[in-house]
């Protein structure tokens, strides 16, 4: 029961049998028996068949939260038992593109090395490109990207969460006087902007160049940290990825987040990538499991940004 608890859960987490089947490297057909094998032994409906669409019973919201519980006991169980196979500590290789080391994983690492003392986790950046490259010749063990990898049958990628830009400014800047700024403010205004090379930044090109501005680019720097600091003392604006933001980050630098419904629409969305999982060892799969857990939970919590 087990393994068809898990393969029960990866369809919740995908709201579709054609999508997990593919994630699970199963055929749809033989999905949809283990789903209707775990039913019986069971004795109760899991979802209601709407259509296309699967929605979960409330027999079945009580199995998917036991699901996960049973998965976590597995995780954990595994983590303990590497323990008694080796004295060396755990280690865990993530790829990151430069955006997503700064903006996601500091705090999954956080999350993790608290959860598991002796993990060691190391981390190796790129760009999305080369980190699926990387993944697929298992020089690491799996990848964050801020993109879907959809289109290799070597990689299998698992969506996290969409981002979005949002413009930054100093509190005391002389635009924010304006009762209501639109995108069209933001030709000639004075800008630092993220080094050219990430999909960030080409995602900010192309929004410029779709509204025909020409912002005034002051510097070029590929840190958002360096960023930040820089904004009041160059009196600035910025775009920032929504996932970097926090309200403390905010307050420390004396910045304003405005929205802007263009910006909004710019959304990106960051995946989980990792290559066979046949040759995935079991503690490997289970912080795969885990991060995807961390995301579904709202461990990143999106934070209210609005101006007070």
């Amino acid at each position: 029961m087990l393994e068809d608890m898990k393969l029960f859960a990866t369809v919740v987490e995908h709201s579709s049998l054609n999508r997990a089947a593919e994630r699970l490297n199963l055929t749809q057909p033989a999905l949809s028996r283990r789903i209707a094998r775990l039913e019986r032994e069971l004795g109760v409906d899991l979802f209601r068949r709407i259509g296309k669409r699967l929605e979960l019973t409330p027999a079945g919201k009580l199995t998917y939260e036991f699901a996960l519980e049973l998965r976590r006991f597995h995780g954990e169980y595994l983590q303990r038992l590497s323990a008694y196979k080796t004295e060396e500590a755990q280690v865990t290789t993530i790829g990151a593109s430069l955006t997503t080391l700064q903006t996601t994983l500091p705090g999954l690492i956080k999350a993790m090395t608290e959860k598991h003392p002796n993990l060691e986790i190391k981390a190796v950046t790129g760009k999305s490109h080369e980190i699926a490259t990387l993944v697929k010749e298992r020089k690491v063990d799996f990848g964050i990207v801020a993109s879907a990898v959809d289109d290799d049958a070597a990689i299998t990628s698992v969506p996290l969460f969409d981002d979005t830009l949002m413009l930054v400014l100093p509190r005391t800047h002389f635009i924010l006087e304006k009762t209501q700024l639109e995108m069209k403010d933001l030709n000639g205004l004075p800008m630092i902007l993220f080094a050219p090379g990430t999909w960030y930044r080409t995602l900010t090109d192309e929004l410029f160049r779709r509204h025909g501005l020409k912002p005034d680019v002051r510097m070029e720097i590929d840190s958002f940290e360096a960023i930040v600091r820089l904004l009041s003392a160059c009196r600035a604006g910025t775009l920032l990825p929504m996932s970097y933001l926090r309200p403390q980050l905010l307050e420390d630098n004396d910045l304003y987040v405005v929205r802007l419904k263009e910006l909004e629409m710019t959304k990106r969305t960051t995946s989980l990538i990792y290559g066979d999982p046949n040759l995935l060892v079991p503690s490997v799969r289970y912080l795969i499991e885990e991060t995807i857990a961390y995301f579904s939970r709202g461990a990143r919590r999106t934070t209210e940004l609005s101006p007070p």
